[in-house]
């Protein structure tokens, strides 16, 4: 099956743009392009030949990849490329840059092992200076287990099917190469503060060193890993409807970055009815939004290309929508970047992990009002394992480093529906020592631990009905609607999964006002402060999107449904 996008797709370098917008050097290599790959008994080393061509970044289970092939347990991936660096790049320091493998790679430059990674979703770096020659060989050991131990591996199942996905592997996001000084910056903090006008900038470097940060027309210096405030004049504050984003300039010895930031401030207060609510910048914001999940028919995890993604944002905003729940995926840095510049909030899910899962923890709550049980039993939600409960921490911390300067995001979500969930409270209060400057829903749906600002729920197969929280929690409904509508000729395969059956684009239309008007609009007006709808795109057997899985076919007219979403905006 292939995507509206697949002819547009450059074959020489797909995904050419910069993939880290909130860190950015004039210094940039992209490797995307024709790699060479072959599947290998594990444990067998590298292949004396390689087999396939291979689409770098798209896994090999994709349509875009050209390969097609899936990477068993029993197997590992090789994959294999020469590159050479133009005269006058090497600057002091070459940095490899991977966006995300699946599940764990061994990188190998020259023959000499120089980075090991677990975690599918998570980017990594390694300094590679020491190993370069004039021609140099990549080489890349992948082995992906996908659901047959307890790693992170979001909604991929080597049994796919209803709200499981076909598993992927291997490199699924950019590779790239850049050069720094001796001392260059690793990493930013950027904490804006509307209610002082000031933005607190701690700028992470590989080894100690005066720092000197400019924005606005205003400058200040420190030292690396010391926040250092920087004062503004005047700012506007960024919403989805004024997404102003500002530029700002470090200098680190004799390494210069570029990043952005926006001035916004999410937290939960009682609104002037003594009602817990969600804030932005000081008011009242009802949060209307839809699941992203960030399928693509043809690259699976991957977007065929930037576009892809811009167009699926632009269509939500034509929709009315003001949130997108990333769910259970963490998207290329770009994603991000496109959210921050055309304004959408974002809810960013956490990756789950865990070994199978038990119906009677994961689906039973679903028909059981109120079916909440506690989370440190680790053998009912499949967390028995301890390594993957220490796993699921590595990946939380590389997961909020990555994302914590998007201006966009608004909420965390740690777990979702009791999928390897445990131990809500510490991962809340890891989340908080982190970052403290958005809220948290720490269990989205069900297997609620009555902690927290919010009070989280999925609402399904019957009628929604607010109810006040009994411990005055912002209310939120994380997930609800999901009406199908399959569309022959552009949807996978043949089996329809969804919440409630619609035969046409005038039946959904009907139901979706239905379900507005007389559930989500009133309960705004009681008390609820967010409603996810499921959701933006179809994926595999769930036709229950607003655009078809190869995105060629948008389901209703986005006038229509950006109706109902003017209802719930709050007036300023």
């Amino acid at each position: 099956m292939r995507s509206v996008y697949f002819d547009s797709v450059d074959r020489n370098l797909p995904l050419p743009e910069y993939p880290r917008p909130q860190l950015r050097r004039s210094s940039y290599i992209c490797l995307n392009g024709v790699w060479q790959c072959a599947f290998m008994p594990l444990g067998s080393g590298a292949p004396e030949r390689y087999e396939h061509d291979i689409l770098v970044p798209f896994s090999p289970e994709t349509e875009l990849s050209g390969v097609k092939r899936a990477l068993t347990p029993d197997r590992e991936l090789w994959y294999h490329r020469r590159f050479e660096l133009p005269d006058g790049f090497v600057r002091g320091r070459v940095i490899l840059h991977f966006g995300a493998v699946d599940q764990t790679a061994d990188v190998f430059v020259n023959g000499t092992l120089v980075a090991s990674h677990t975690g599918g979703y998570t980017p990594f770096k390694c300094d590679i200076t020491q190993h370069l020659s004039d021609c140099n060989e990549l080489t890349v050991r992948v082995t992906d287990i996908t659901d047959a131990g307890s790693h992170s591996r979001g909604k991929q199942k080597t049994k796919r099917g209803g709200i499981w996905y076909t598993p992927q592997s291997g490199i699924w996001q950019t590779v790239w190469l850049e050069s720094v000084p001796e001392t260059y910056v690793t990493r930013l903090r950027i904490l804006p503060s509307i209610d002082d006008g000031s933005i607190s900038v701690t700028v992470y470097a590989n080894a100690d060193a005066a720092v000197a940060v400019s924005a606005c027309g205003s400058s200040a210096r420190g030292v690396s890993g010391e926040p250092i405030t920087l004062k503004l004049d005047a700012f506007e504050l960024w919403s989805p409807e004024n997404p102003k984003l500002y530029e700002l300039s470090v200098e680190c010895g004799d390494d210069m970055v570029e990043s952005y930031f926006g001035m916004r401030k999410f937290e939960v207060r009682e609104d002037k009815s003594g009602v817990k609510r969600l804030f932005l910048n000081g008011e009242p914001y009802f949060h209307t939004g839809v699941l992203d999940q960030g399928y693509y028919c043809d690259g699976l995890l991957t977007p065929p290309c930037d576009q892809a993604m811009i167009d699926d944002i632009s269509l939500m905003k034509r929709m009315g929508f003001n949130t997108l729940r990333k769910h259970i995926k963490v998207e290329p840095l770009r994603w991000y970047y496109h959210c921050d510049r055309l304004g959408m909030l974002v809810w960013q899910d956490m990756v789950n992990g865990g070994s199978s899962y038990k119906p009677l923890t994961v689906t039973a709550p679903c028909f059981i009002d109120g079916h909440s049980v506690k989370d440190n039993n680790y053998a009912l939600f499949a967390r028995e394992d301890a390594a993957g409960r220490a796993q699921y921490y590595r990946e939380l911390r590389e997961t909020v480093n990555a994302l914590v300067n998007c201006v966009s995001i608004a909420m965390w979500v740690p777990f979702n529906e009791g999928w390897g969930q445990f131990d809500a409270a510490t991962a809340v209060r890891f989340l908080l020592d982190m970052d403290s400057s958005r809220t948290i829903d720490h269990a989205s749906g069900w297997h609620d631990q009555r902690i927290g600002d919010t009070k989280s729920l999925h609402v399904y197969f019957k009628p929604y009905e607010f109810k006040p929280d009994e411990l005055k929690r912002a209310v939120m409904l994380t997930e609800f609607g999901g009406y199908s509508l399959r569309i022959e000729g552009h949807s996978f395969g043949k089996k329809t999964f969804g919440y409630k059956g619609c035969a046409t684009p005038e039946e959904l239309l009907s139901a979706l006002r239905k379900l507005y008007e007389n559930e989500i609009i009133p309960a705004k007006a009681l008390g609820l402060c967010a409603a996810i709808y499921t959701q933006l795109s179809d994926v595999e057997d769930e036709v229950n999107g607003f655009i078809t899985y190869d995105r060629a076919v948008v389901k209703l007219d986005p006038n229509d449904v950006l109706t109902l979403n003017a209802q719930l905006a709050d007036r300023r």
